[in-house]
């Protein structure tokens, strides 16, 4: 299909169609973005929205088709050039330099100097003290990008795009791991900078956020445009429907509460730096046990602790009744637990390595032939795993880079079901991942409970702890503040426990 209005255009994709290997991702997609709009991209994983977008942004160049700006056609052969046309993209994984500074990486390749050709340093904190002021987001521009947390380091992605003054502004999943007061505050922005004539293509897997922000919406399935529609004549089901190509079900499986009290892991009084204050819980055999909180609340670092990726300070760890000592990942992994970092890029999946390759990354020894790699039974699991998970591959060898999120995030997931762990924390399990992919992410921990493994789902999303954990723990400043179950777990009652704002009554009665 294709969108032949031409109006007011300041970008049109012309017939594009893009292949990798032979294999077609892109079909004949022609798309015209008006000046001023903020124009919503949705599609499930591997539908090629993330194809679409490094195209425009010259990192990827069509295997057919073209390109225009305001009517005229242009080459967009690599980012820089796309820069200078004022195309600045906001990634969904990040782009920083971990060992540089906060302003550093604001400036990186736009550096401002004095005379002489000596970076102004002062200038550069300056500008961008006032930019994140200007967004709500209170970083110290003299931090390193090692040491922010994720929720942070997007703020930093979305500050140095718009450091470019750029005309055309691509957001590819930035809400992802914000609060609901800071996705206020970026829509807030984003409404301000359409207003200013600032064009934005908005990729998210939230429907509610399209209908909430954007003017239209274009829908990809399978990489064929399949419709681009005026917000306001739609609604999420339709989006949905549109995206999967048929009527959407429920999202989450049916909840199954253990009644049994076999307690697998009793965590008490865990302390580790100055973000997990003694913390206790405990997770029962075959739970689905959720996390919740505010960023920063303490979530994330409490299972890097028990996970033995932080050292721990005060407290103890009891697996199934025995104490025992966590220091490294190593000696969690042996003890029979595994965990799903919230950082798929970064500490999850090996880009360049194919699937087999990042499927038996811990597992390793498992495929060791008089000390070689036993290739065909690496393949062979794989393919295995390939199929359980639905996983949507051109080709078992080719490097993850080139996958979309949500199959990289199926792969990360089999890495971790093939350790055979008997407790698995996942860490923002679906960030960045489309609705229909979703449910089977929700599907398969549901299988994993019902196999006898025990779940932790830590998640900043309310509607999936809610949907799918029997009992919620909740967490502020690195605190546990409460523990919901059966009709108690509630957005609102999250939201007191994770604010602070319930009574001395209500923590009486959940801590």
């Amino acid at each position: 299909m294709k969108e032949n209005r031409n109006e007011s255009l300041i970008l049109q994709t012309r017939n594009i169609v893009k292949e990798f290997s032979g294999v077609r991702v892109l079909n004949d997609v022609t798309v015209g973005i008006r000046r001023g709009e903020i124009m919503g991209l949705i599609g499930e994983n591997g539908a090629g929205k993330s194809t679409l977008i490094k195209i425009i942004c010259g990192i990827y160049h069509p295997t057919l088709g073209s390109l225009a700006m305001n009517g005229s056609d242009v080459e967009i052969n690599d980012y820089i050039t796309a820069k200078r046309l004022g195309i600045a993209l906001v990634p969904q994984e990040f782009n920083l330099i971990n060992t540089l500074t906060v302003y550093e990486n604001m400036f990186l390749g736009n550096e401002m100097v004095v005379k002489g050709g000596l970076l102004d340093k002062r200038q550069m904190r300056e500008r961008a003290m006032v930019q994140l002021e200007e967004l709500g987001m209170p970083i110290d521009v003299n931090l390193r990008i090692s040491e922010l947390s994720v929720a942070e380091k997007q703020h930093v992605e979305i500050s140095k795009a718009l450091l470019l003054d750029a005309g055309i502004l691509i957001m590819d999943e930035p809400t992802t791991t914000l609060t609901g007061h800071e996705i206020k505050t970026l829509f807030a922005l984003m409404r301000q900078l359409k207003e200013q004539g600032v064009t934005i293509i908005f990729v998210s897997h939230k429907l509610q956020e399209i209908v909430t922000i954007c003017d239209r919406v274009t829908v990809l399935r399978d990489g064929n445009l399949i419709t681009i529609d005026e917000v306001s004549q739609i609604n999420e089901h339709d989006i949905a429907r549109k995206m999967i190509g048929r009527d959407f079900q429920q999202v989450f499986p049916a909840k199954k509460i253990r009644s049994g009290d076999d307690v697998v892991l009793k965590v008490e009084h865990l302390s580790s730096g100055k973000m997990v204050k003694d913390v206790s819980f405990e997770l029962r055999k075959g739970e689905i046990l959720g996390f919740a909180g505010l960023v920063g609340s303490g979530r994330t670092e409490t299972a890097e602790t028990v996970m033995g990726l932080r050292p721990v300070s005060h407290g103890s760890i009891t697996l199934a009744g025995k104490p025992v000592t966590i220091k490294t990942p190593r000696d969690a992994v042996s003890l029979g637990l595994g965990y799903l970092s919230e950082d798929r890029q970064g500490k999850g999946i090996v880009q360049d390595f194919d699937i087999p390759q990042n499927i038996t990354l811990i597992s390793l020894g498992e495929y060791l032939k008089r000390f070689l790699i036993d290739k065909r039974k690496e393949l062979e699991k794989s393919s295995r795993y390939v199929d359980k998970f639905n996983i949507v591959a051109a080709s078992m060898r080719m490097g993850l880079r080139y996958f979309s999120g949500g199959n990289q995030q199926k792969v990360y997931l089999a890495r971790w079901v093939d350790t055979d762990p008997q407790i698995l924390i996942l860490d923002e399990p679906t960030r960045g991942i489309d609705v229909n992919a979703k449910r089977e992410i929700y599907d398969f921990i549901h299988s994993l409970a019902e196999s006898g493994i025990s779940c932790i789902v830590i998640s900043s999303e309310m509607e999936e702890v809610m949907g799918l954990c029997s009992r919620v723990y909740v967490m502020r400043e690195g605190a546990v503040t409460g523990c919901l179950e059966g009709d108690r777990i509630s957005e609102e009652q999250i939201m007191f426990h994770a604010t602070g704002i319930h009574d001395t009554e209500l923590l009486g009665r959940d801590s």
